[in-house]
């Protein structure tokens, strides 16, 4: 009985023990999952939004509706950054103010009484400033062109001098009787280029075009080309042309500055040089493209810069014209 007692006592007090580390192993893995849960997982501290539902609207009971009228004020039209699109005084500050767009006659005489306000030289050159849209179809552009014309009213003072290239005999006494200022073959080349023979312009014969080759460089522009009209057979009416001819270019990708004439000069025939220059300049884009100048100004070379209206020197699609373009298209 004794043996039992003991032996019953034994099993109660290992019992007691495994109970015991069984509970502390629980309560040890409840912590460590508390813990971990603490760490991954933030508790949330405020109520989830309810989704709002979508409500369909009716489309016919929207157009049924009435529209509210835009309010519109008239102090709104102006340029941003300028007080208004036209001044309400004959004084008023400049800077707040967009440049007013004149008729080419106004400007012309703005100019003309500039000189006289400011005791400056009468018979100051005058230029016009061209931008133009080079844009055509698609990415291609207009290619920046050199252009040679004559001009209704001439107000160079002197002729331009003209170098000719031939090597024919009768064509050299031709060019001489022509007025050109030197004429010669490839003997030419090296005073040249030594700067011994210098000329505003030069022409050749065709046959003369390939021998020049090393002069491509030091005349640049100058050079002889088929699309300045400065190689051919007609040596006189070549010479005619460049001695009393007129040259502009178009310069910084858009840009035409130009000499139309001399302060001194009536309105009227100041206007027809810008007339056709213009007019040449159009020529370089076709009129279906929309208008080739987009911004005109016309100034003296003592006097401020004044914006024109080169509307009126555009060309204008006719109704021949559209019906062939549709026809075409």
């Amino acid at each position: 009985n004794e043996h039992w007692r003991t032996t019953g006592m034994a099993a109660g007090r290992w019992c007691r023990v495994l109970t015991g580390c069984r509970m502390h192993a629980l309560m040890r893995d409840h912590t460590c999952g508390i813990s971990l849960l603490k760490k991954s997982c933030p508790i949330r501290q405020f109520a989830a939004v309810k989704a709002s539902k979508k409500v369909q609207t009716d489309p016919k009971k929207e157009s049924n509706k009435p529209k509210l009228e835009r309010k519109t004020n008239s102090y709104r039209n102006r340029t941003r950054g300028l007080t208004a699109l036209e001044p309400i005084d004959d004084v008023y500050q400049v800077q707040y103010y967009p440049k007013p767009v004149f008729d080419i006659e106004t400007a012309i005489d703005s100019l003309k009484k500039f000189q006289q306000l400011d005791f400056t030289y009468p018979k100051q050159p005058v230029y016009i400033d061209l931008q133009l849209d080079m844009k055509l179809e698609k990415k291609k552009k207009v290619d920046p062109f050199v252009r040679i014309l004559q001009l209704p009213y001439n107000f160079r003072t002197q002729l331009n001098s003209v170098v000719v290239f031939t090597e024919n005999p009768e064509e050299v006494t031709v060019a001489q009787q022509h007025g050109a200022d030197v004429v010669g073959g490839t003997e030419l080349i090296q005073k040249i280029l030594d700067e011994e023979v210098q000329g505003d312009f030069y022409v050749s014969t065709p046959d003369m075009v390939s021998k020049l080759v090393p002069l491509k460089n030091k005349l640049r522009k100058k050079f002889p080309k088929n699309k300045r009209g400065s190689v051919g057979h007609n040596i006189p009416e070549m010479i005619k042309v460049f001695q009393t001819g007129h040259e502009y270019q178009v310069e910084r990708d858009c840009f035409v500055l130009s000499k139309v004439g001399t302060l001194d000069m009536p309105k009227e025939h100041i206007t027809a040089n810008v007339a056709e220059i213009i007019k040449d300049v159009c020529t370089q884009r076709p009129v279906s493209f929309g208008p080739f100048v987009k911004r005109a100004i016309i100034c003296s070379a003592t006097s401020e810069s004044l914006m024109f209206k080169a509307k009126p020197f555009l060309p204008q699609i006719t109704e021949d014209k559209e019906e062939n373009q549709e026809h075409n298209g």
